[in-house]
């Protein structure tokens, strides 16, 4: 049972059609386009329908390509090939090849809502069908409406490219959403197939992880990913969440302290009590969110749909009308001149440079965004990002590296800087904290001689200890030394934070050594990048996982005056939605997992080439060369495709303006001249002309790429 309901429910929805859906397999009732599952979980995507449209599309190239050369070379030699090699090449590609096309059409007049898929019926089926009549019956045409061959003319190349090109977009829209649902397994593959359950008497179990119910207490050894969303009974370690955060330092976790599922513990072990199981798990929540957000945007063809609303009835109208004059006050031969008229309305008013206004613009906008470093996914993207008027940009891997460095080390009087740094590298060689990565990799870069630390001990969330070629050496919080009987002087400490460092110090037999400033260091011409999208009049937010104090101290830098900070992945898409609300056109950009809610919730989302494989497939727009250098060409090349777009549409809709009315005869009155089908087909061909020539202009196009 297929329907449409205003609050969903479907198991299976329409892609196209807000709301519309059924609870089995099958059709969209309105539009005939393959329903998608509601649940992007729900196993393998069905590739039935790609399959379908991608043999569909190799074969009608290969036999609309050599269609279009003949018929299209034969013009300028004066030569066409026979309507009977025409109809040969066309008949498979209209019949077969388009067969989806005019079921859709058939379906939108059996619902009453025209749509793309109403025009291509219309236009390819006439033109067809005119074409065969000619082919088959030459003689009921006049000898006014033949060639100087003699013969009628035929369409069957305009009908057989139509359909190819619809082909081609349905297969890119097909691919899109295949990737869609990759990326959602993806993400949900974050949480881990089982846990460890403990029993009433204390022994462990491992179950499948829908097996696990709320209140259920579970294990989580060192190393692993955490179950579902809960709280720690007991244990401490310290927890990568840099999934949902974005930030790159694991955060310590004690008694009563939240987990979320899908994160990774570290070298802790914990026994923690399950919250939220199932579709209640924030991994799964961010998942959901992805995928409504995908499903309610609109598709490419909503501009088509929009004027088949009224274009559609009009050009059947006026190919009526057009008979019914000249049968009532037409001379003679009133009825084969009526017919004759009716054609031609419908053979001009056929949507050739309609439909290729915007498959054209696109297709050189995409190949010319790849040569600059630029992709997009689809043509909502460039148009989307056209109007955006307001940046939400994440920080952490975005505005600055994702990889913390070290960019501080003060000594205390008469302390050796090298030797402190060689003693806390060696120290910190044992540990997989990241701030350690920072150290040894300093301690790296000034070749300094490691040694192997004895004794090691991780304090979680406070500190690490051992001894280091005789010295009793330990790194860590204030808290951390403090706790040792150690002073310290905090003034240098909260002057480095203020500037958005992680500061730890180092003492070293019992004394206060040193401090060692780390950050993520922001990434090189971020600060040129946002002035300059600021000069281009984009309001610009920050928003963050990090800490307040962090993100101003680093907005500040980068000369930002608006920050959102301490958000997780929700939050963030809640953030572009309230700007949304203020009436903005917002554009999202981003690197991670804990990104990809916002990304696809976004008018438009950008995603860093160097990011994760989630937050590229959620984005609209990936920026290849793994940083916003990408973002200003992306901006200037939409606003380019725009205006292109416009003035294809106008020279599609001008022609069909002007065309119509003469077909129908509107200049027989005045000037006694009637357009024959010949010179209609003529004109429709010299519209697609004009279409394409202004499309290829965005080939070269400046956009600030070279």
């Amino acid at each position: 049972m297929s329907a449409e309901a205003p609050d969903g429910g479907w198991d299976w929805i329409c892609p196209m059609c807000p709301g519309v859906g059924a609870m089995e397999p099958g059709p969209c009732p309105q539009c005939g386009m393959a329903l998608e599952p509601a649940d992007p979980t729900a196993g393998v995507e069905d590739d039935g329908e790609l399959h379908d449209m991608q043999r569909r599309l190799w074969v009608c190239t290969l036999l609309a390509g050599p269609l279009l050369v003949m018929t299209m070379g034969g013009m300028g030699l004066g030569w066409e090939p026979s309507p009977w090699i025409q109809l040969a090449l066309a008949a498979p590609v209209v019949l077969w090849g388009g067969a989806p096309f005019f079921a859709r059409g058939w379906a939108s007049v059996l619902n009453g809502r025209g749509n793309m898929f109403t025009l291509v019926a219309l236009g390819t089926g006439i033109a067809f069908l005119a074409s065969l009549i000619a082919t088959l019956f030459p003689e009921v045409f006049p000898e006014t409406f033949r060639g100087p061959d003699g013969r009628p003319p035929v369409y069957f190349e305009g009908a057989a490219v139509i359909v190819t090109l619809v082909l081609l977009g349905q297969v890119i829209e097909l691919r899109a959403r295949r990737r869609t649902g990759d990326a959602l397994r993806a993400l949900l593959d974050h949480a881990p197939a089982r846990a460890l359950r403990i029993a009433d008497d204390g022994t462990d179990e491992d179950v499948p992880i829908c097996h696990v119910h709320v209140g259920d207490r579970l294990r989580v050894r060192p190393g692993e990913a955490i179950p579902v969303d809960g709280t720690v009974v007991s244990g401490t370690s310290a927890v990568d969440e840099s999934m949902v955060t974005g930030e790159p330092i694991p955060v310590a976790k004690t008694e009563a302290d939240e987990l979320v599922g899908g994160t990774l513990n570290g070298t802790g072990a914990l026994v923690m009590e399950a919250r939220r199981v199932g579709s209640e798990t924030l991994l799964s929540r961010i998942a959901a969110r992805v995928a409504e957000a995908q499903r309610s945007r609109a598709p490419a063809q909503n501009l088509a749909d929009a004027v088949a609303a009224w274009f559609v009835p009009a050009v059947v109208l006026a190919a009526a009308l057009a008979l019914f004059v000249w049968l009532a006050v037409g001379p003679e031969p009133r009825l084969a001149n009526g017919v004759l008229a009716a054609v031609a309305v419908l053979i001009v008013a056929c949507p050739c440079a309609l439909g290729l206004a915007t498959p054209m613009s696109i297709t050189v906008a995409m190949g010319r965004g790849a040569s600059a470093g630029v992709l997009f996914r689809q043509a909502d993207a460039l148009e989307a990002l056209a109007k955006a008027d307001t940046l939400v940009v994440d920080k952490t891997g975005t505005l600055t590296e994702g990889r913390p460095q070290l960019t501080d080390l003060l000594v205390v009087p008469g302390g050796d800087e090298n030797e402190l740094l060689r003693l806390a590298a060696s120290l910190e060689r044992s540990s997989e904290h990241p701030l350690a990565d920072a150290i040894v990799r300093a301690a790296g870069e000034r070749s300094l001689p490691l040694t192997e630390a004895e004794a090691f001990e991780a304090h979680v969330g406070q500190g690490v200890s051992a001894k280091v070629d005789g010295h009793d050496v330990a790194l860590g919080s204030e808290a951390f030394l403090a706790g040792r009987g150690i002073s310290l002087n905090q003034d240098a400490a909260e002057g480095l934070r203020a500037t958005g460092h992680t500061v730890v110090h180092v003492a070293i037999d019992g004394a206060l050594a040193g401090t060692i400033a780390v950050a993520d260091p922001i990434r090189e011409r971020a600060s040129e990048l946002v002035a300059e999208l600021q000069e281009r009049g984009f309001r610009i937010v920050m928003a963050t996982g990090d800490t307040e104090t962090t993100a101003r101290a680093i907005a500040s830098e980068l000369g930002i005056d608006e920050i959102a900070a301490g958000l997780l992945p929700n939050d963030k898409a809640d953030l572009v939605e309230r700007l949304q609300a203020e009436g903005r056109t917002v554009a999202f950009a981003g690197d991670g997992i804990n990104d990809a809610p916002a990304l696809a919730v976004a008018d438009v989302g950008i995603a860093l080439g160097t990011g994760t494989d989630v937050a590229m497939e959620t984005a609209d727009v990936t920026l290849i060369g793994g940083d916003l250098a990408g973002l200003p060409r992306a901006v200037r090349l939409a606003k380019a495709t725009a205006r292109n777009l416009r003035q294809n549409l106008f020279l599609a809709f001008g022609y069909n303006g002007l065309a119509i009315p003469i077909a129908a005869g509107a200049l027989y009155p005045a000037f006694g001249w009637l357009l024959s089908p010949m010179l209609a087909a003529g004109a429709m061909s010299l519209s697609s002309i004009s279409v394409i020539s202004n499309a290829l202009r965005l080939r070269s196009v400046s956009i600030g790429d070279s």
